[in-house]
């Protein structure tokens, strides 16, 4: 089986993975390189590459998120652990589906136990999985504390632990480096043939639209500004890489912030699909930015 991702993400990079295809540099198609994803995410760009390059000689993501780094790091190193503590999980919530007042409580609890990280690192990770395959709408949200406050969801028995698939995640995961900090912490990593692959959280298209509090510190204008000039240390050193955004001038035609701040690399405008908005005639089509050097 092939690996993919084992969490619910907004901003998922599924959908894009065959217009990013189209815009990767052809000199990672014949030689072997290093890959590096800043910000990793659920990796539906990292599986997708492993799986399709097996000339990637060195891997390395990173994410600001330790909840998830760590998540990573359990799967690489302790997944049949993390899976009975699923499976039991699993069978708990499934027993208690008809029940809504006790299902409630029993998610409750779990994101109570979560927030206080006092848990071992597999037992957090189990507690990160099963709010994501339980939560509305697999959505990842922490206030200014860093503790989550998403609501159950209204499933009635989510998958919370696909065995088959954390198999294959830990076994791909045996060649990847994993980290946590800063995005510009990744360059020490990369070495003559490098190639990066951005998805920092998307600028919100409106007031509503922002799911970018994802850690505790907001990725604001500023923060996208200063992934911009590290694309520019990048270029400068002739490594190349693939950055995704929102297209905020899609949306209103006068902000170019992008286009702007963009303006001496190429900019590509992608057809993607919103799949998560509360009001579902809000879902679907719009275009997502993919900007390459």
């Amino acid at each position: 089986m092939r690996a993919k991702p084992f969490l619910k993400w907004a901003g998922g990079k599924t959908q894009l993975i065959e217009q990013i295809k189209e815009q990767l540099p052809n000199n990672i198609k014949t030689n072997d390189f290093t890959y590096i994803e800043p910000f990793v995410g659920s990796g539906a760009v990292l599986f997708w590459m492993l799986e399709h390059f097996p000339n990637i000689k060195n891997a390395v993501i990173n994410d600001i998120n330790q909840d998830l780094t760590n998540s990573y790091l359990t799967i690489k190193h302790n997944v049949r652990d993390l899976i009975d503590i699923l499976k039991k999980w699993e069978v708990e919530y499934h027993n208690i589906t008809e029940n809504i007042e006790t299902k409630k409580e029993y998610y409750y609890e779990k994101r109570s136990l979560f927030n206080t990280r006092n848990s071992d690192q597999t037992t957090q990770s189990a507690l990160f999985i099963f709010l994501n395959r339980t939560c509305f709408n697999g959505l990842y949200r922490v206030n200014r504390k860093n503790e989550f406050n998403v609501p159950i969801g209204s499933y009635k028995t989510p998958q919370i632990c696909n065995e088959e698939n954390l198999l294959a995640v830990s076994k791909v995961l045996q060649k990847v480096e994993i980290l946590n900090g800063d995005f510009s912490e990744t360059l020490k990593y990369a070495d003559d043939n490098t190639f990066f692959y951005f998805d920092p959280p998307y600028k919100p298209l409106s007031e509503t639209s922002s799911f970018n509090s994802y850690a505790k510190d907001e990725f604001n204008d500023a923060e996208q500004i200063r992934l911009k000039e590290f694309c520019e240390i990048l270029d400068k050193q002739n490594y190349q890489w693939i950055l995704s955004n929102s297209d905020v001038k899609g949306k209103d035609n006068n902000n170019t912030f992008f286009d702007d701040l963009y303006a001496s690399f190429k900019i590509h405008r992608v057809n993607a699909r919103r799949s998560i908005n509360a009001n579902p005639s809000k879902r679907g089509q719009l275009t997502e930015l993919l900007i390459t050097n």
